[in-house]
């Protein structure tokens, strides 16, 4: 807090950020810094959340209007820009047979892929070896942190990679996805267009549990709030992400969505401060 007061001092900046921080919102509202804070999914309804959301002169919403919240207050979202896919783009532009050249996998073969996020304690496998046992003449590639029980019999068509540097590939090479629903992991896998299921991970404030209902209701995932316990539900789970047409889950990541925010965040700056001599056409906000 030292650190950026002394520099909210030095800087006298037009504008200050906040990734989904209430207590710097409050800070920068104390300082008379005007701030734009990040939305989440979840409830933020506490008085923390709520107070920095209401002090912000703009919110910025990293995915797709489609998918908000049916509980978030109309006060809000007017003053919210949408930024679907900020940071990832369109997606990858290599092709499932050049990334399965690249990694070594036939084209024939039916590539299920697990990708497990980096925000909890991991992935269970146990939930995976029921999926991969039933499915013999499919392969299971798991990659990211995940954990095990000692019960487990994992099936030879079960791998477990870990962590990868190329995470694009495995995703472009995929037939299938599973994965929890983290913003960089939803509109990746969106960007690429895949029968997919959803299963949400713990996280404050419930939000990928609210992050999973919105992309449920918006028919982008087959999705349940806990993992599959017995191959029928998988069965099911497939069932429904067959469904899914990719081009609805393609139109949730805007490739646009980057330079659009930074235009946003740019225009809103300079309104702010027009007529006060700080900030003009020719120069613009100091943005952090």
């Amino acid at each position: 807090m030292a650190t950026l007061t002394e520099w909210f001092d030095a800087a006298s900046p037009a504008l200050f950020v906040t990734d989904v921080s209430a207590e710097l919102g409050q800070l920068a509202r104390i300082a008379s810094v005007p701030h734009v804070a990040v939305l989440q999914h979840g409830d933020r309804s506490d008085p923390g959340h709520m107070a920095s959301y209401d002090a912000a002169v703009g919110l910025l919403a990293p995915y797709d209007r489609a998918l908000e919240q049916d509980d978030r207050p109309e006060h809000l979202r007017a003053k919210t820009h949408y930024a679907p896919g900020v940071g990832v783009g369109a997606g990858s532009t290599i092709s499932r047979e050049d990334a399965r050249i690249a990694l070594g996998i036939a084209r024939e073969v039916d590539l299920v892929l697990v990708l497990a996020g980096g925000g909890g304690q991991g992935t269970p496998t146990a939930p995976l070896t029921i999926g991969a046992r039933a499915e013999p003449g499919s392969r299971w590639i798991v990659i990211g942190e995940t954990f095990s029980e000692w019960h487990e019999t994992p099936p030879g068509n079960l791998e477990l990679k870990g962590w990868v540097d190329n995470a694009a590939l495995w995703i472009a090479a995929a037939d299938r996805i599973v994965s929890s629903c983290g913003n960089t992991t939803v509109h990746q896998i969106a960007a690429a267009g895949r029968p997919w299921i959803v299963i949400p991970e713990w996280r404050y404030f419930g939000e990928q549990y609210a992050k999973a209902e919105a992309l449920g209701r918006a028919g982008v995932c087959a999705t349940q709030p806990v993992w599959p316990a017995q191959a029928a539900d998988w069965a099911r789970l497939w069932r429904e992400a067959h469904n899914i047409d990719p081009e609805n889950q393609r139109a949730l990541v805007d490739p646009g969505a980057a330079a659009g925010a930074a235009q946003w965040l740019d225009d809103l700056a300079t309104r702010l401060w027009a007529g006060s001599g700080i900030v003009t056409s020719e120069d613009k906000a100091l943005v952090s």
